[in-house]
């Protein structure tokens, strides 16, 4: 059960103050504004990009290159950084998940086990973690009519797998935590390397939605005359922070005991912005 009562102390996550996106744009030709964003925000820039030029109006370009953007982002999580945030060796050069990840809650368990793929990761995931720690509530998904709305809402990755079974089984026993949420990164890098990913879309209302690789990217602009008068953005970070949203609710979830564990938490729900940890017994 998600306990809220936790975090007496006020343990909370602190983002960076955002860029004043209207100023640097207004006025600006299309094309420079969509050749400017992607370098002021550089991570997901192929997300980023083809959202811009789908708002913008312009030629969307390879579609392609989308899904081996998020790969490439998740295997150097799940290869490269997270294992050695817990101290684990590096898997460079070795396949990533060892092959395809456990469809189901048996073979999950033998995969933790293992030394293959990301069963070490999981295992120390698991270990640092246990069940109803840095956990969220049930929220509700984003779709392309709600992205703008900034509530608690579940942008992420962990939105395109939520029914698979072994998501449901780790929610079972662990809660909506790390563990869920870097066995949901898996299950995308799986899912993007077969090109098994939600289709960019245009709403008709000129919302771009594009799925990154942290979850749904989204954009809206008004042009007149070739130049961009007013343009909005949203990225899963925006909701992951948002007031009550899986990053306050995850860090409520923790036990002073594990205050400690606050900035590994903060990284493994991977907010694609500087954050700052304040309050807590040892943030």
């Amino acid at each position: 059960m998600l306990d809220l009562d936790r975090n007496v102390s006020g343990l909370r996550a602190v983002p960076a103050p955002p860029l004043p996106l209207a100023r640097l744009v207004e006025g600006r030709e299309v094309e420079a504004v969509a050749e400017l964003l992607p370098r002021l925000f550089n991570l997901c820039r192929v997300a980023q990009t083809l959202g811009l030029r789908m708002a913008l109006g312009l030629e969307r370009g390879e579609s392609g290159a989308l899904a081996a953007e998020i790969a490439r982002e998740h295997a150097l999580k799940l290869s490269v950084v997270w294992p050695v945030r817990l101290g684990l060796p590096a898997q460079v050069g070795r396949e990533v998940l060892g092959g395809d990840f456990p469809g189901d809650a048996d073979g999950f368990a033998r995969y933790m086990r293992g030394d293959v793929g990301t069963g070490p990761l999981l295992r120390a995931v698991a270990g640092r973690f246990g069940p109803g720690e840095g956990v969220c509530g049930v929220m509700p998904v984003v779709t392309p009519e709600s992205i703008f709305t900034l509530s608690a809402q579940e942008n992420s990755i962990a939105a395109r797998h939520l029914v698979h079974p072994v998501m449901r089984h780790v929610e079972a026993y662990y809660g909506r935590g790390p563990l869920w949420r870097v066995v949901a990164r898996a299950l995308d890098l799986q899912a993007a390397l077969r090109g098994d990913l939600p289709m960019p879309q245009l709403t008709p209302d000129g919302v771009a939605v594009v799925p990154a690789a942290r979850g749904l990217y989204a954009v809206r602009a008004e042009v007149r005359a070739g130049r961009v008068w007013h343009l909005e953005r949203v990225t899963p970070t925006d909701h992951l922070m948002a007031c009550g949203g899986p990053m306050a609710q995850a860090l409520a979830s923790l036990p002073r005991a594990k205050h400690a564990e606050a900035g590994l938490l903060v990284d493994l729900l991977d907010p694609c912005s500087p954050v700052t940890l304040e309050g807590g017994a040892d943030a």
